[in-house]
Formats: structure tokens, sequence, C-alpha cells
């Protein structure tokens, strides 16, 4: 783990090399017809049938302004809080701007732990602040190390399981990093997908200064609808409300939300992220077979990162990315994440006959 100087406030332009704005649907634009997608991190095959069906009914109100309440109390009753620490938002990545723009100019030092989904730290660079990296290693499994994170630090950003190791830290370690005078952003994105929830902070009312972010894009398949949600303190909900244009999350978004919170949705939910296990479990053991392929840390999310060398030993990411896209299988590139090199790429998990066509693959591209 080390850490990096706060990063100029640059808006809109890649930092350091790394290309924060890169984002796994680009490696499908203009990608040849019937390539299989390991680039972006949705579950295939969703959304489901019922779930499209709300989704149609909705469509009758469309003529009536969104009414929220409905969906903010099923969130709510879903992680056990009150209705005024759930604001909905248009996908997560409204979240992060909200975020960027109240906190402003209140926060001094702004921390966000790398490698991780780099839109925080776009956001926070596009509302002016100074960021600050820490960056963890590869050679400790991208785990979160004691003290990583300075003790002055009042804002800071983690990703849990983290975007794209796939790390899940302990939900102790993270619940450490609060305390007052510190706004702790945990972007639990893909914690649906990981059985249990073992080390979600969703439901925690006592840790001063937590905001935890969630997506309701990764299990359900709902990217192009766009619906998020925040929990944390009132003051902290209400500001970010504020922030927010009128409006913001559309009718069938909002039936969307309801509807994943009910109890046959959950079911079905930790039903998914326990098959993702089993189908993650088999893409590691797959690419254990390639002496050239190497993992990162303890995967517990529904992607795997992977660093990949040549015959020489030097990193072999992009060479290998671009023999797969014309073998027909898009990955995700790894450098555009702050901490990692070229030789890292990002798959997500499928199941097992797409991961034995992708190995297959694998072996032709590693030649």
């Amino acid at each position: 783990m080390r850490t990096e100087p706060p990063a100029p406030a640059r808006p809109g332009l890649p930092d350091d090399g790394h290309d924060l704005r890169h984002h796994g649907d680009a490696e499908l634009r203009d990608a040849a017809p019937g390539v299989t997608d390991l680039a972006v991190n949705v579950r295939a095959g969703t959304p489901p049938a019922w779930l499209k069906a709300r989704l149609a009914a909705s469509l009758d109100r469309l003529a009536a302004y969104p009414d929220d309440r409905a969906a903010r109390a099923a969130v709510a009753a879903r992680h056990g809080v009150p209705d005024g620490r759930v604001l909905l938002t248009a996908g997560a990545a409204e979240a992060f701007v909200l975020l960027a723009r109240a906190l402003r100019p209140a926060v001094r030092r702004a921390v966000v732990v790398h490698p991780q989904f780099t839109e925080p730290e776009a956001a926070l660079r596009d509302a002016g602040h100074r960021v600050e990296r820490v960056l963890l290693r590869a050679a400790d499994g991208f785990r979160l190390p004691a003290r990583a994170v300075p003790d002055d630090a009042d804002l800071v950003v983690l990703g849990n399981p983290t975007n794209p190791t796939s790390v899940l830290h302990p939900a102790a370690a993270v619940a450490a990093l609060a305390r007052p005078g510190r706004t702790l952003v945990v972007d639990e994105a893909f914690m649906d997908a990981v059985p249990g929830e073992r080390a979600s902070l969703a439901g925690r009312t006592d840790l001063p200064g937590l905001v935890v972010l969630r997506s309701l894009t990764k299990t359900w398949g709902l990217a192009g609808l766009r619906v998020g949600y925040v929990l944390g303190d009132p003051g902290t909900v209400a500001a970010l409300a504020r922030a927010q244009p009128l409006w913001p999350v559309s009718t069938p978004a909002l039936a969307a939300a309801e509807a994943v919170c009910a109890p046959e949705a959950l079911a079905e939910a930790a039903a998914a992220a326990r098959a993702v296990a089993a189908d993650r479990a088999y893409l590691l053991g797959r690419l254990g077979e390639f002496a050239a392929v190497t993992t990162a840390g303890a995967a517990a999310a529904p992607f795997v990162l992977a660093h990949v060398t040549g015959a020489d030993g030097a990193a072999a990411g992009p060479a290998v990315r671009d023999r797969l896209r014309r073998l027909g299988f898009a990955v995700r590139r790894g450098d555009t994440f702050p901490g990692l090199g070229p030789g890292w790429l990002r798959l997500a998990v499928r199941d097992r006959d797409t991961t034995d066509r992708f190995a297959a693959a694998l072996a032709r591209a590693l030649r």
C-alpha cells in the first residue's frame, strides 16, 4: 500500500495516464456482431420476465410526475432503516456527483482507496476537489491494511466488494474507518451479489458519517434504466436531495426499486448470488490452468481480476485483449484503474459453457 499526493483538479481530463471515464461498455463499441460480453458486470439473462412486466405496467403512470414515496419506503424496509435515511438516485453514478457537489467546500482532505471504480474520483475532481489516492497492492491481495487511510482525511471513498479487484473487505475493517468529522462513502454496488451480503454496512445507523451507495444495475440488468440509492444520516440525505434536480428518478425506475425489495425478489437475488459464486469458482479454476495468468486476491464479486504475462515475462494484457476480441470475447482493460498496469484484465463471471468457450479462446490468444 502506498499513498499518492493529491491529484490536480483537471475536470474532464484523464489523470496520470488513467482514463477515469473509461468503462466496460466501451469495450463493446464497434464490436463484431455476436461478441461475448465479459467486459460489463451485469448479470446475463436479465431483467427477469416478472420485472419486465412490472416495468411495463408502470408506463400507464407516465402522465403523472414521479412519486418516490413507495420506493423509498420499500428500500428503507429492505434495510431496516427509517425512510429519511434513503435517497433514490439515477444510478449510483449520480450519487457520486451529488456527494462531490454537496460536500464542497467543507471537505479539506479527500481520499479515494484504489484500485476501485473510477467515477467517484472523476466526480470529485470535476467538482474541484483535490483527491489523494491510497493504492492497495497486488502483493497484499488488494486488501485494506490497518491505518492505510490518513487520520485527518475527512472524506474517504471505498468500494466493497471492490471493482475491479473483486476483493470483499471485512465489515469490521470498513466500519473502523468511520469517525466523527469524516464522511465515509462505501460503494456497495455489488454487495447483493455476495451470498448473505456478509460485509454490508447498509443497515448500520450507529457509524458517524457513513454513506452507503447501492445499485440495482448489476443483479437485475437495469443499466439502461439508471436506478440506485443512498443510505445515510437524514442530514446528509437532505443535503444530497437539495443538490438533485426535480424528479430525478423516473416512474419505471421507481417501480423497479420497489419491486426488487420485495421478499420474493430478495430470495431470487440470493439464489443468483449463490449461483454466481459457483460459476466464479469454476472460472477461477479454468484460469488456474494457464501459467501466464494470475488472479488477484480472494474474489467475492461477479467478476475477477487477472494479470497476464507474455513469454518474456512482460505484461501482455493489451495484446491478449485484442486477440480475444478478434476471437469473439470482449474483456475489460485494467490499466485505466489507478494502481493497475497494462497486464490486468477484468472478466465478468458467466455460466460454465461460456467459461469453457472463453478458456479455449484464451489458450489461442496466449499462443
